[in-house]
């Protein structure tokens, strides 16, 4: 197989989700992989088909809402086909103000993209985060499907978390290419 190429795709409307999204793409680079990064208002929605790997961001608004960007395209992602694609998700969210909503948009995006296939790849452990609920939540309630950003609350483990989450997505990606 050819080397995978990975595409980052990130919508925002306060700059954060793509500063973490820029944080991740390094963190790629210094394993050696190069890493595509898009807003997803900048490009149609067809070319993530083009990607062996997608990482997808969103954050979350106050009460669960869902970036505009995001939400303006949500019903086309479901219609993609994404069979051969490995997907790993971030979400940004408020785990204090919005503890019953915390990363609700990630758990929005999985959703959308669960018919099209994909493989998911980066579940991320719920343990060191305080919040009531979450739609971003696997169902054993220990995971998140993806990355959980809190750069309100935690913004001093937002580095180190990108680091570990890095490294299992290389990891991980390995074994889906085996």
């Amino acid at each position: 197989m050819a080397q995978a190429s990975i595409a980052l795709i990130y919508g925002t409307d306060t700059n954060n989700t793509e500063e973490v999204g820029h944080k991740i793409a390094k963190q790629w680079e210094e394993l050696g992989e190069q890493v595509d990064i898009f807003n997803i208002k900048d490009i149609e929605i067809s070319q993530l088909q083009e990607y062996a790997t997608l990482i997808l961001g969103v954050p979350t608004w106050d009460f669960g809402g869902i970036q505009s960007d995001w939400e303006d395209i949500g019903d086309g992602l479901s219609e993609l086909s994404l069979e051969n694609t490995s997907v790993a998700l971030y979400g940004l969210g408020d785990q204090f103000g919005y503890g019953d909503y915390f990363v609700d948009a990630m758990g929005w995006l999985y959703e959308k993209l669960l018919p099209t296939k994909a493989t998911f790849i980066g579940q991320w452990s719920t343990a060191g985060y305080e919040f009531e609920a979450s739609r971003a939540c696997i169902e054993d309630k220990e995971n998140f499907i993806g990355l959980a950003i809190d750069e309100d609350q935690q913004f001093e483990l937002t580095d180190e978390r990108i680091e570990q989450w890095v490294i299992q997505l290389y990891a991980e990606r390995a074994v889906e290419a085996a």
